[in-house]
C-alpha cells in the first residue's frame, strides 16, 4: 500500500467518524444545528481530501467544499452534488460556529443524505469494500 493510499483510508476513516458522530446528534433538537451540522461539514471535507490524495489531487488547508469540489471536478473527478450544492454546509465549518444565530441552510436528513452519498462515493474510489 502506497503512503498516499495509506493517508487517504486515514482520512475517510476520519470522515466515516465525523459520519457517525452527525447520525448519533440528529435526533438530539436540544443542540444547535450549528453544533450538528459542523460534522457533516466535516465529514464531507474529509472524504473529499481522502479522495484528493488517493488521486493526487492538490488541496492545501481549505475548509471550503466549494473549492475542493470544483478541484476534483477540474481533475476529472465526478462528485456525487455539484460544488455549489455542497457549499452550503461550508458556514457550518467555521462562520456559525462562533456566532449565537443559528441559521439552517440545510436541514439535519438533507445533511445526513449528503453525507452519506459522498462517503459511498469516496468508498468506491478508494474501492473499500463494507
Amino acid at each position: 500500500m502506497t503512503p498516499a493510499l495509506e493517508e487517504a483510508l486515514k482520512l475517510l476513516r476520519l470522515a466515516q467518524a465525523d459520519r457517525d458522530t452527525l447520525v448519533y446528534l440528529i435526533p438530539a433538537v436540544h443542540l444547535r444545528d450549528a453544533s450538528v451540522l459542523f460534522h457533516a461539514q466535516q465529514a464531507i471535507e474529509k472524504a473529499f481530501k481522502a479522495v484528493m490524495t488517493a488521486k493526487n489531487v492538490p488541496f492545501g488547508r481549505s475548509h471550503n467544499l466549494l473549492a475542493l469540489a470544483a478541484a476534483l471536478l477540474e481533475h476529472g473527478e465526478d462528485t456525487p452534488y455539484p460544488p455549489d450544492e455542497v457549499a452550503a454546509l461550508n458556514p457550518y465549518a467555521v462562520l456559525f460556529r462562533y456566532d449565537d444565530e443559528d441559521i439552517a441552510l440545510v436541514s439535519r436528513i438533507e445533511a445526513e443524505e449528503m453525507v452519506m452519498n459522498v462517503l459511498s462515493w469516496a468508498e468506491n474510489v478508494l474501492e473499500i469494500r463494507p
